[in-house]
C-alpha cells in the first residue's frame, strides 16, 4: 500500500492521508442532501437519488484514488444537477429518464475524446474568458435557485422578481443559515458549508420549520426507482436536436469544470511541473467513467470537486486520501433518515447553494474586462444563465457573440475555426428550438 500510493515519495503517512480524506468528505458531504433535494423536483425518488449520489461519489472517488493516485474526490456536480432539473427536465420538458441517458452518453463521449486526445484541441479552441464566464454564470444560476427555493426571492408581475416575506419561517431560516455558513467560511473552517447546513437543520427542527426525523441511522434506501432508468426510455426520443444540445452541454460544462478543478488541486498539491499535469488522462478517465456510472445508478453528472483542496490543505498528497473519502461516502449511506428534513425544507439547503454560487462566481476576476470584445460575450454568458434559467442558453449566447465581437475588433484570425462552427450550431439551436 505504501509503495503503491508512494507515501514516502510524497512525504505523507496513513494518518495524514486519512485525516485529509475526512476533511474532504466533511467539505463536500452537503451534496448528499442537496442533490436529492434538487433532482427530486423532476419527479425522481428522493431516497433512490440519495443512494445513487452516495454510490456515485464513492465509486468515482475510489477510481480517482486507485487509478489516478490523486487526492481528488468526485460527486454529482453542483450546477450540472441544476441544469439537469431546471434546464432539461422542467425547462425543455424532457423526461428525467431520457436526461439520465443524456448524462450517460456525455460520459461515454468524454471517455472517447480523452482516449483519442481530442480534449487538447477543444481546450485550445475555446477562449479562457468564456470558460471563466460559464463557471461564474453557473454560480449565479445556482445562487438564484437557492434564493428562490428559500422564498427570499419570489415572482412578481410588475418586476418579474422581488423580495419575499423575509419574516416567514422558511426565508428567516435560510437567512440564518446563510449568516452562519458565511461566518464559518470567513473563519476558514474546513467543511464550513456542511456544518452550516447541519446547524440550520437543527434550528429548523427546534423551531418547527423543519420536521423531526424518525431517526439518524437507518437502512439504505432502495436504488430500484432510478437504477438503469436511463435505458428504460423510448429510444426514438434520443434522436432529437434538443437532446443533442443537452448532451453537448453536459459534456462542455463537465469537461472544463473537471479540467479546471484537476489543475487547481494538483497545483496546490505541488504536482504540476512545467505547466503539465502528470497522469492527467487517468484522472479524466476516472471522471468520465464516474459520470456514466452515476447516470446508470440514477444521478446527474459526477465530476471532480474543488472542495478536494481542503483535503490537500490538510496534508493529502496521494490517492489514499480519495480512498478514505470514498469509503466515508459508503458509510454515509446509512444516514438516509435525515433526508426528510432537507427534502421538505429547501430553506436548509439554500445557504449551501448560495455559498457555492459565491465560490464559482469568483472566476469573474480572471476575465479581462478592459477588452470590450471579450467583456461582451463573457458578460452575456454569465448574466443570461440566471435570467433565462438555463445554463445551455447562456453558453449558446456567449458562443454566438464571441466571434462577432472578435471579427468586429479585427481579430478574426485569433478565433479558432471550431468557434465558428459552434457559432453556426448555436444559431441553429435558437432557430429550431
Amino acid at each position: 500500500m505504501d509503495r503503491y500510493f508512494g507515501f514516502k515519495e510524497h512525504g505523507t503517512s496513513y494518518r495524514q492521508e486519512m485525516i485529509a480524506g475526512l476533511t474532504t468528505f466533511l467539505s463536500m458531504a452537503y451534496i448528499l442532501f442537496v442533490n436529492p433535494s434538487i433532482l427530486s423536483a423532476t419527479g425522481m425518488d428522493t431516497g433512490a437519488v440519495f443512494t445513487a449520489t452516495a454510490l456515485a461519489a464513492a465509486i468515482g472517488t475510489l477510481i480517482m484514488g486507485i487509478v489516478a493516485n490523486y487526492p481528488i474526490a468526485l460527486a454529482p456536480g453542483m450546477g450540472l444537477n441544476a441544469f439537469f432539473t431546471f434546464g432539461v427536465v422542467l425547462g425543455m420538458g424532457i423526461p428525467w429518464e431520457t436526461a439520465l441517458f443524456g448524462v450517460f452518453m456525455s460520459g461515454i463521449i468524454f471517455i472517447i475524446i480523452t482516449v483519442t486526445k481530442i480534449r487538447e484541441k477543444i481546450i485550445n479552441a475555446i477562449p479562457a474568458e468564456l470558460k471563466y464566464a460559464a463557471a461564474a454564470g453557473i454560480g449565479l444560476f445556482i445562487a438564484f435557485i437557492g434564493l428562490k427555493n428559500a422564498g427570499i426571492i419570489v415572482g412578481y408581475e410588475a418586476t418579474l422578481v422581488t423580495l419575499g416575506h423575509l419574516t416567514a419561517g422558511g426565508p428567516l431560516l435560510a437567512i440564518f443559515g446563510l449568516v452562519v455558513t458565511s461566518i464559518f467560511m470567513v473563519r476558514g473552517f474546513k467543511g464550513g458549508i456542511f456544518y452550516g447546513m447541519i446547524i440550520t437543520a437543527i434550528v429548523g427542527v427546534i423551531t418547527g420549520v423543519a420536521p423531526m426525523p424518525s431517526g439518524i441511522v437507518g437502512s439504505v434506501p432502495s436504488l430500484s426507482p432510478t437504477f438503469m432508468a436511463a435505458f428504460s426510455i423510448d429510444f426514438s426520443e434520443i434522436f432529437t436536436v434538443s437532446l443533442l444540445v443537452v448532451i453537448l452541454t453536459f459534456l462542455f460544462v463537465d469537461f472544463f469544470d473537471t479540467a479546471g478543478t484537476l489543475y487547481a488541486v494538483a497545483n496546490q498539491a505541488g504536482f504540476v511541473k512545467d505547466n503539465k499535469l502528470p497522469r492527467a488522462d487517468r484522472a479524466l478517465l476516472a471522471d468520465s467513467s464516474a459520470t456514466s456510472i452515476g447516470a446508470l445508478l440514477g444521478t446527474s453528472t459526477t465530476t471532480a470537486y474543488i472542495e478536494s483542496s481542503s483535503g490537500v490543505a490538510a496534508g493529502g498528497r496521494t490517492g489514499f486520501t480519495s480512498v478514505t473519502t470514498g469509503m466515508l461516502f459508503l458509510v454515509a449511506l446509512f444516514f438516509s433518515p435525515l433526508l426528510v428534513i432537507f427534502d421538505t425544507t429547501p430553506a436548509i439547503t439554500a445557504p449551501a447553494l448560495i455559498i457555492v454560487g459565491v465560490l464559482m462566481a469568483s472566476s469573474l476576476s480572471q476575465i479581462e474586462w478592459n477588452k470590450f470584445e471579450i467583456a461582451v460575450p463573457a458578460f452575456l454568458t454569465a448574466l443570461t444563465m440566471p435570467l433565462t434559467f438555463s445554463i445551455a442558453d447562456g453558453i449558446a449566447i456567449g458562443f454566438i457573440f464571441y466571434p462577432i465581437t472578435m471579427v468586429a475588433k479585427g481579430k478574426a484570425k485569433e478565433v479558432h475555426p471550431i468557434m465558428y462552427v459552434l457559432f453556426v450550431i448555436f444559431i441553429a439551436y435558437f432557430v429550431f428550438l
